[in-house]
């Protein structure tokens, strides 16, 4: 069942998201770089979506975890999310281009970034506070 986006994630659904972000890091193609992301969005339905970095020789076509995430819950048919886990080897942010792709579709959401690296950890950022002032659904 999906949580009101106003209430936070239980302890389960947080580590069920972490889960599924870590996961689909386990899927990355990143021959060039060896830096594997994972991604998964939690839906407001209550579905996790992920994705994986997908890399490409000709490197400004490589796609981040995220973005194939989006992709992949539009594909599915989920455009309201809760929140976002992204696992990386050393808890990596969205980039810019990621975050105005989520902006198309939250206002705000909760983002777990997730270090596997040296010591596994797991810190709680926001879209709002990464990408202030961005372009929404309505513009500028």
């Amino acid at each position: 069942s999906a949580l009101p986006r106003s209430e936070p994630m239980d302890d389960a659904t947080r580590q069920q998201l972490i889960l599924a972000a870590q996961e689909a890091r386990a899927h990355a193609y990143a021959t060039y770089s060896d830096f594997t992301v994972g991604a998964a969005l939690l839906t407001t339905e209550g579905r996790f979506v992920r994705g994986c970095n997908v890399e490409n020789r000709s490197l400004g076509l490589t796609q981040c975890a995220e973005r194939v995430a989006v992709g992949n819950a539009v594909v599915e048919g989920y455009r309201d999310f809760q929140a976002l886990a992204i696992a990386s080897r050393n808890g990596v942010t969205p980039c810019g281009a990621c975050r105005q792709v989520l902006a198309e579709f939250c206002e705000d959401l909760p983002i777990l970034l997730v270090q596997e690296e040296p010591v596994p950890e797991t810190r709680e950022v926001s879209l709002r506070l990464l990408l202030p002032d961005r372009f929404g659904r309505g513009g500028p």
